[in-house]
Parts: C-alpha cells; structure tokens; sequence
C-alpha cells in the first residue's frame, strides 16, 4: 500500500497539470495580499460616518471562490488523465489490485489538496490581517478561534470536493464531463436551488457540497439566508458526499474494463 502511495504521489507531482493548479492556489493567495492592502488603503481614505456602516470580504476571499475550483481540476485530473492517454493500462499492469490503487490515487489527490489549500488559506489570511492591522473593519477580521476553525473546514471542504469529483471521474472516465459535472455541482445546482419555492430553495441550497464549509464552522451569517444546517448535520452531509462518490468510483473502477 505503501509504494502505491509513493508511486501515485511521484506521478501526480510531476506532471505538469499539478503544477498548473497548485500555481493557480499560489496566485489567488498573493491576491489575497492585495485585496487586503486595497482594504486598508480604502478603510483610510472613509470618513468615521462612512467606517459605520462599510464592509469588506475576509482576507481569504479570493482563495474561498478558487479553491473549490482547483479542487474539481485536481479530483478530475487524478484519474481521467490516465483514461485519455492510455496510461490506465499501464497502471493496471503494474499494480492490478484494482481497490489498492484507487485508494492510493483518491488519498494522495485528497491530501495534496488539502495541505495546498490549508497551507495557503493560513498564509493568506495571516498576512492579510497583518496588513489590514487594528483597522476595525466590519466582515473582514474576526476571532481568532472563529478565523482557524473556517479556514480549517473551509481546507478540509476543498479536500472532500477532490475526493467527489475524484469519484465522479471514475465512473465518468471523461475529464470533460467531470469537470463539467464538477463545476455544474458548485455553480448552477445554487443557482437552481435558489429558485425553488421556500422554504426548499434554502434547505437545498444549504445542503450543496460548495456550502457546507461556513455551516460547519458555524460562522456568524451562516444562517438566515446563508444555511440552515447546525454544524453536525452539515459534516454528515460533506461525509455523505464524499462515501457515495468514492463508492460509485470504486465500484465503476473495479467492475469495468481498463
């Protein structure tokens, strides 16, 4: 198990689409540096009439509407690769116990996403806080205890959205269509949702994989109108997500041809 981990880890960190994506995370982090300074430059120039009621996105902003992205590339990417190329049957003569390699594909995919998007929501909103300083900018700063525990389900969110569409690519076997059904599943279901009589349009939408992460964490706005799940409820449902794709993966990896 251990050398799939390593074989499958030394493939995906080489290849050049990895490297796309991680830069993409690495890009809207230091967009996070400049939404931040643009913050403070403006939060200055505001009388203390203006100050009362202005408001500003947190420093992780622009890292909280990419990240999903970069996962569904990745979670994607992981597998249908290897359909497009070729590359699959390869793999399977070198490791044929097919559950053994999926396992190894989906965790090391998982993982990689997770430390990239920990790693950069941690530097991303560290600096950004020390760049907006004490400016008492209403949205944009929080408790410390409140800061740490969104980032972390907001990173462990963007893990388990590699991991459905790391599913969803196995029974797909199409990078197209799973990027599509991926992106579908964070931008149109909402949209959709949201046109359903009340009080479904909220339920469903609070139950969508892309708005589970502030649910969790219970931030402050994560109700009335921003969900409606308590935080237990809405682990179950990211858990749920991620058991019933990596199932129909693993049994469309195993059961069809190469």
């Amino acid at each position: 198990m251990i050398d799939a981990f390593a074989a499958e880890w030394y493939k995906l960190r080489t290849v050049r689409s990895t490297v796309a994506i991680l830069g993409t995370v690495a890009g809207f982090m230091l967009l996070c540096l400049v939404w931040s300074w643009y913050v403070a430059r403006y939060w200055d120039g505001l009388s203390a009439a203006r100050r009362a009621t202005a408001q500003a996105a947190a420093a992780e902003q622009p890292l909280a509407v990419s990240l999903p992205v970069c996962a569904v590339v990745l979670g994607a990417l992981a597998l249908t690769s290897e359909y497009s190329s070729g590359m699959n049957r390869t793999t399977l003569a070198a490791l044929p116990r097919r559950p053994t390699l999926f396992a190894a594909k989906a965790g090391v995919a998982g993982a990689l996403m997770l430390v990239a998007a920990l790693a950069s929501l941690a530097v991303g909103s560290g600096a950004g806080h020390v760049i907006v300083g004490d400016r008492a900018v209403p949205t944009f700063q929080g408790p410390a205890a409140d800061v740490a525990a969104h980032l972390l389900w907001l990173g462990l969110t963007t893990a388990a959205i590699t991991l459905v569409t790391f599913g969803l690519g196995a029974v797909l076997r199409s990078t197209a269509g799973t990027i599509t059904a991926g992106m579908a599943i964070l931008f149109v279901l909402p949209a959709l949702a949201q046109l359903l009589p009340g009080p479904w349009d909220e339920r469903v939408w609070s139950a969508l994989p892309g708005n589970l992460s502030n649910q969790i964490a219970g931030t402050p706005g994560s109700s009335g109108g921003h969900g409606v799940l308590d935080p237990p409820v809405a682990v179950a449902v990211l858990v749920a997500y991620v058991v019933v794709a990596l199932g129909a993966g693993a049994y469309s990896f195993a059961r069809r041809d190469a």
